[in-house]
């Protein structure tokens, strides 16, 4: 072999092995959401929903536990400092598989690091992403995700329903197997993901939707909103991972803000900006039709249904750009929600006429990809205008556990089957 020969066969096998080392070395980052939750703001003291969480934190260790939806051996976490009006300290972080309460499992527990450190500053605004960390996690596990506030912290940005408790400590007790918590509430603080090395060709699911995908009036620390059945399914029924990610605000509208920003507004953040998301369920109107004319807003003017169908199309539109399925879900019954209370006036018989017809759009209309007609399966047939008995939580708008388990279990999963 000639010098010129040699020097192009090196250059060639140089360029060979360089090529083979790009995959493992890029197998590594790519990842994906396996839990989510969205944050918005805490609402001042003239809205009549109590915050649940404390205004200030000192000196304190936050513990809360996540059910994720799909696996991976490899995880990082996603704080959000999105309404924060000053930076935020997180003194110290850490992960660890749950075991019971607050326990963690002991041994599994690991530190989380932001750019090699062990603490980070969150600008007002911004989110913090976790390097990545060892951590075998099975699919449908939970995980526990502590840090240290060392500063006076306002708690601006939370996640009012999260049904799962959070607990909360004096000192630094990141690591501690277990403590014995000062107090306790079921809304989330600053947590909003968790990331897993994305497994050969996994996908995700988007969730949309108001408190009843968020899962209002389900048990507490039992994982049974409809979004959590749902990935239960998508496991037992194998092949290829689907993370189901729920971006329920309880109290959400398309069209306006309060409890969360309108969906128009966080239909970017909480849908399209997620890696290996292809199909977005959306639920969410209800809160639309039943706040105006209600102490929650006597005073603000109604939406038409038309108003609401116009939403949708510009969420539909936006999917679609994104190569998404986006499928509709009907909006379920809600004749006497919170009847007898000061909340009464959030049903009316106009109203109900106003829910038919955005219900009659969505399933006769064709602009979404599907439709999930969530309203067939948990009205009561003798009375349509109201959630059936055996599915009602109470007050007559939220599912109980078996309704929110009908839901899911009534869900076509070749419905969910990815990109257009």
């Amino acid at each position: 072999m000639n010098r010129r020969h040699f020097l192009a066969f090196a250059l060639w096998a140089g360029l060979v092995a360089a090529l083979q080392a790009i995959p493992a070395a890029r197998a590594g980052d790519d990842w994906i959401a396996t839990w989510t939750a969205s944050p918005h703001e805490v609402w001042a003291p003239d809205f009549l929903a109590p915050v649940k969480v404390p205004r200030n934190l000192w000196a304190q260790t936050v513990r809360q536990v996540a059910s994720v939806s799909i696996g991976g051996e490899r995880v990082r976490v996603v704080l959000s400092n999105e309404y924060g009006l000053w930076p935020l300290k997180i003194g110290a972080a850490h992960i660890a598989l749950s075991d019971k309460g607050s326990a963690i499992v002991a041994g599994s527990g690991k530190p989380l690091t932001f750019g090699g450190r062990t603490s980070i500053v969150i600008p007002p605004g911004a989110p913090a992403i976790s390097d990545p960390v060892d951590l075998s996690v099975a699919p449908l596990s939970s995980v526990v995700v502590s840090f240290f506030l060392p500063d006076v912290t306002p708690v601006t940005t939370f996640h009012w329903d999260a049904c799962q408790t959070t607990y909360v400590v004096a000192g630094n007790k990141i690591g501690e197997t277990d403590f014995k918590a000062d107090s306790r509430f079921t809304a989330r603080i600053l947590l909003s993901g968790i990331l897993v090395d994305a497994p050969a060709n996994a996908r995700a699911i988007v969730t949309f939707g108001d408190s009843i995908t968020d899962g209002n009036n389900s048990t507490p620390d039992t994982n049974r909103r409809w979004p959590d059945v749902l990935a239960r399914r998508l496991v037992e029924a194998g092949g290829p991972p689907v993370a189901v990610l729920n971006q329920g605000i309880s109290g959400a509208r398309i069209l306006t803000d309060r409890m969360g920003v309108n969906a128009l507004a966080r239909f970017d953040r909480d849908v399209l900006r997620h890696r290996h998301a292809d199909t977005v369920i959306l639920m969410m109107g209800i809160n639309d039709i039943g706040w105006p004319d209600s102490i929650l807003e006597p005073n603000a003017p109604a939406p038409s249904a038309e108003d609401i169908i116009a939403g949708y199309q510009q969420l539909i539109a936006r999917a679609h750009l994104h190569n998404m399925r986006i499928i509709g879900a009907t909006l379920t019954p809600f004749e006497d929600t919170f009847k007898g209370s000061p909340l009464a006036d959030y049903y009316s018989a106009a109203k109900e006429q106003k829910r038919q017809a955005v219900n009659k759009w969505i399933r006769e209309s064709g602009a979404f990809d599907g439709v999930i007609d969530f309203d067939a399966v948990v009205r009561d047939p003798s009375r349509p205008s109201y959630i059936q008995a055996a599915y009602d939580s109470g007050d007559h708008l939220h599912p109980n556990d078996a309704g929110y388990k009908a839901m899911a279990e009534s869900i076509d999963l070749g419905l969910l089957r990815g990109k257009r």
